[in-house]
């Protein structure tokens, strides 16, 4: 069983509909135990940082999800509210990346949104998967490059376009709505 974490931010259902062409069962849910005992968990976001932080933590989720033992996803605002702070409404993420988030310099339009390349892989997430491939992205801000970036995307800059820490796995893409190569990486992640 995959969780799919329930707060109230964007692309859940895309997400799940996604899993679900891949006959994988998951449940959208914010039920601590359920949350605990699932085989993988899923940590899908779009939205606005602060906002979104407040929500999580008015359910405990902030604290949750950094102590979880299985493999977890983080999507996009997921993955950014994994990562120690965001610019966007001075937000303390979870820490789990020690990495800030910073909004785009105005050298191009902002939001970042379209199909982009991702290269320099250095995750198994990436296996079968060719380098400089497409994904589709969304985002205004964005995560800096560190020892955890497993993929590369070079937009006005370039930044970390995945991120990998122990059992935490995140994506500034949306692997969703990235045909092939996202039902790859999530038919990849479900194999761990």
């Amino acid at each position: 069983m995959i969780a799919i974490i329930k707060y109230n931010g964007g692309n859940v259902s895309s997400v799940q509909n996604a899993l679900n062409r891949l006959g994988a069962e998951s449940i959208i849910t914010d039920d601590f135990e359920l949350i605990k005992n699932a085989d993988k968990v899923i940590f899908p976001g779009v939205g606005e940082a602060s906002s979104t932080m407040k929500i999580l933590k008015k359910k405990g989720l902030d604290q949750l999800i950094p102590t979880l033992k299985q493999p977890v996803l983080g999507i996009c605002l997921g993955m950014q509210l994994m990562c120690k702070n965001n610019e966007e409404g001075n937000t303390v993420g979870m820490g789990i990346f020690d990495i800030n988030v910073k909004k785009f310099p105005a050298e191009d339009i902002i939001p970042h949104m379209g199909w982009n390349t991702i290269s320099e892989f250095k995750s198994t997430i990436y296996s079968g998967i060719k380098e400089e491939s497409d994904v589709y992205f969304v985002h205004s801000f964005y995560c800096e490059l560190s020892e955890n970036t497993t993929s590369v995307c070079d937009y006005i800059l370039p930044f970390s376009a995945s991120l990998q820490k122990d059992n935490f796995y995140a994506m500034q893409f949306h692997p969703e709505k990235s045909g092939k190569i996202g039902s790859q990486l999530l038919q990849n992640f479900l194999k761990f």
